[in-house]
This record gives structure tokens, sequence and C-alpha cells, in this order.
């Protein structure tokens, strides 16, 4: 078994003395099996290290994926953030400058958010959101205010024309015969008797009906005179209407009307010389002339209410 044994001899440069080792076959087929391996370890834990790496990279491209994807929709939801607050900022200009308050919104200076700068692109991202949605919510409560605000500053207008309504409603402006033509003006003549004449007569048929010149109580409806039939009704702010030389009447005393509603009927009671009606405006206890009075509220007489 010569040939199953190798010899490795091992000469310094001195030469002084030489190693020699004695190698079996075995041993050589044993070291090429072990290299062999070693090898093959290498080669295995770098394509595991390989696989590993691939794992790691399409892992990341997935996270790259969704982070991306997660960018779009905050993106999204920002940009509709973003139309939401302009949108109620719009709407609380409008209803500034609809009762006349002045001054720039707080929504304005609030969508100015602070950069964020700590943080992953992600992280800043959805800060900026978070930023810009308390903004949006806190225009949305100025918002609500502002309609409250709104609200009371229109029910007060509402309540002023109603009040300025009720004003108008109780000042003479309306024909009391309706399309009657004047016979008789407000000035001084001479038939059927010399005198002033304090009110304006409507020609008329009789029994045609006679309405309230303007809303107030009746405080008086029976003969008065040479006014015959006449009513008398107080508008409750220094003007009085008469109604004279009616037929007969349709109201009582105490009684509250409206302006237009019927309150009697045209005649020729009292001093009169044929069916009309003698229409007299009272101001403060001194006849006015009615004839501006006839079509609606003169002019001068708006521009003196509240």
């Amino acid at each position: 078994m010569i040939n199953d044994r190798y010899y490795v001899k091992i000469v310094p440069q001195r030469g002084d003395t030489v190693h020699r080792f004695e190698v079996r076959r075995r041993h050589v087929w044993a070291a090429i099996g072990a290299l062999a391996l070693v090898v093959l370890g290498s080669f295995g834990f770098a394509g595991v290290q390989v696989l590993r790496a691939q794992f790691a990279v399409v892992s990341l491209r997935q996270q790259a994926d969704a982070q991306q994807q997660a960018l779009r929709s905050i993106d999204a939801q920002t940009q509709d953030l973003r139309r939401e607050l302009q949108r109620v900022q719009r709407q609380n200009q409008e209803i500034k400058s609809a009762i006349g308050i002045g001054g720039s919104s707080r929504a304005q200076a609030l969508e100015k958010t602070s950069e964020v700068r700590a943080g992953s692109p992600l992280e800043r991202v959805a800060a900026s959101v978070a930023q810009l949605r308390a903004a949006s919510a806190q225009a949305q409560q100025e918002s609500d205010r502002m309609r409250t605000l709104a609200m009371r500053v229109l029910n007060m207008a509402h309540l002023r024309d109603m009040a300025r309504a009720r004003l108008i409603a109780a000042i003479p402006s309306i024909d009391p015969v309706e399309g009657a033509p004047i016979v008789g003006c407000f000035c001084y003549r001479t038939y059927p008797d010399v005198e002033f004449h304090e009110g304006v007569d409507l020609g008329a048929d009789y029994g045609a009906g006679v309405r309230a010149a303007a809303a107030g109580v009746v405080v008086a409806n029976g003969y008065d005179g040479s006014y015959g039939i006449k009513i008398d009704i107080d508008h409750g702010n220094g003007y009085h209407t008469w109604y004279a030389h009616l037929s007969r009447v349709s109201v009582s005393v105490g009684q509250r009307v409206y302006k237009g509603e019927a309150i009697g009927f045209v005649g020729a009671t009292g001093f009169a010389t044929g069916p009309h009606l003698h229409y007299q405006l009272m101001y403060h206890g001194v006849p006015i002339d009615p004839t501006p009075f006839l079509s609606g509220v003169p002019p001068n007489v708006l521009a003196s209410l509240p």
C-alpha cells in the first residue's frame, strides 16, 4: 500500500532540518472534499444572500409603491380640503359683505399652515394635511358663527322692515273710492257756499263702496251736522281721515281696520248737492290737502320716516 501514501517535505532556506510529513490518500480526498464543501457552502450562502437581497428589493419596491399610493391619496385629500376651505372662506366673506362686516377672515390666515420639516415625506405630508384639516374645521366654525350672526342681522332687518311697513300702512295712501275723479278741490270756493273747502270731493255713484285709506281705529261713525254720516279713523301717527256724506257705514267705533278695507257706502247725507264722498285728511288736528295722498305716500313723508 505504498501508493496509498504521499510525503510532503518542507526544506528550510538554510537546509539544516528537513521536515517530512506523511499524508495518506484518504487525507487528500478528505481535504478536497472539505474544500469542496467550503466552496459549495460559500456559493450557497452567497445565493441565499442574493435571494434575500432580491426579496428586500421587492419589499422595498412594494413599500415605495404603497407610499406613492398613500401620497396620492393624501394629495387628493389635501386638494379636497383646500377647495372646501376656499369655499367656506368665500362664503364667510359674502356673509360679511352682506351684513356690513369688514376685515379679513381668520380662515384666510389659518390657510397659511406652517411647513413641517421633521420626519419622512409621508409624515410631513400627513402633518400638512392635519394642519389644513384643522384650519378647515376652524373656518367651518367661523362659518357657523357668521351664519348665526347673519340670521340675527337678517331677523333684525326683517323686524325693521315690518315696523316700517306698519308705519307706511298707517299713512293714508290710496283713493277711498277707487277710480273716482276729484270734483271738488282742497281750496277756496264760492259754490255751494263761500268757504275754504277743507277736503276733496270724489265723484261716485250712490251706494259705491268706500274703503279705508290707511290702517287705523274707527273713532266715530255717526251723523255730524253738515258732514252727514261721517266716519273718523285715527291712524295713530297724527293722521285722521274723514269720510263724509255716507249713506251708511259698515264698521263700528273701536274697530281696527286695515288699509283698503270696506268701511261704508257713498251717499248724499248732510249738506250735499248730490251723491259724492267728502274725503278730508287731518294731521295733528289741522286739515291738509289729501290730493298727494290719493296715489301713494308722498316722497317727503317717506323721507321723514325712520
